[in-house]
């Protein structure tokens, strides 16, 4: 409940820091777009994340994964740096003293904001040592080649893995488990320790779904 002396105190009550009218700032006329603090943001067209796929697929072939998994490790790492910084400074404490439920609450409207789609947590298997991370309509599904059989979104998944490394701590891995590109409702991601996560690539290639892959990460570590 806010008191009167609070509202005295502090006038101003923080709202979304990344409401999109206010946090997305620019001038149409040089093409400059930031945001709420001046730094500099870049809109990415459809056809160019396309085109990056196809490229990719061209040079590299198989590899265009890792090289795309890679890329969102490196984004990953400033995204959260920032991200921290700007919701620290904004709500006046630290990361780490925010409820749940403000913090995700904030990653929620950050990433919708960036473009990026719906982000969500589903922390149900946490006991067992896994996060999934759940997100809908992403820019890197829809620009990404369809049915080709196993997950498209490497990029999504090392953004989330050097998100999450460094905001539990912990070397985390992230594997996808199901993708908008193959025909999935939303997007599904995997993080945990490396060796707890890693058998599921090799269920991915077997074809087996989300829900049988987490069953037999749980029952591997109850054994």
């Amino acid at each position: 409940m806010i008191s009167v002396a609070d509202l005295v105190k502090d006038p101003i009550i923080p709202g979304n820091y990344y409401a999109a009218d206010a946090y997305v700032q620019g001038d149409f006329e040089t093409g400059l777009i930031e945001n709420r603090k001046g730094a500099r943001l870049i809109a990415l067209p459809d056809i160019l994340l396309q085109a990056i796929y196809a490229g990719l697929d061209q040079e590299v072939g198989q590899a265009s994964g890792v090289v795309l998994f890679n890329c969102g490790r490196w984004w990953g790492k400033n995204f959260y740096r920032r991200f921290v910084e700007e919701v620290s400074e904004y709500y006046r404490r630290p990361l780490a003293e925010m409820e749940m439920v403000e913090f995700l609450q904030c990653l929620k409207e950050c990433w919708k904001t960036h473009g990026w789609g719906t982000i969500d947590l589903d922390v149900s298997f946490y006991q067992q040592g896994f996060l999934v991370v759940k997100t809908w309509d992403s820019p890197f599904a829809a620009a990404a080649p369809k049915n080709t059989g196993q997950p498209q979104c490497a990029a999504e998944a090392g953004i989330l893995e050097s998100f999450f490394s460094q905001l539990t701590g912990r070397d985390l891995h992230c594997v996808q488990t199901a993708c908008e590109t193959l025909g999935a409702a939303n997007n599904l991601f995997v993080l945990g320790l490396r060796e707890r996560v890693e058998p599921a690539k090799a269920w991915l290639q077997e074809g087996q779904d989300h829900d049988t892959i987490m069953e037999r990460l749980c029952r591997a570590q109850a054994a």
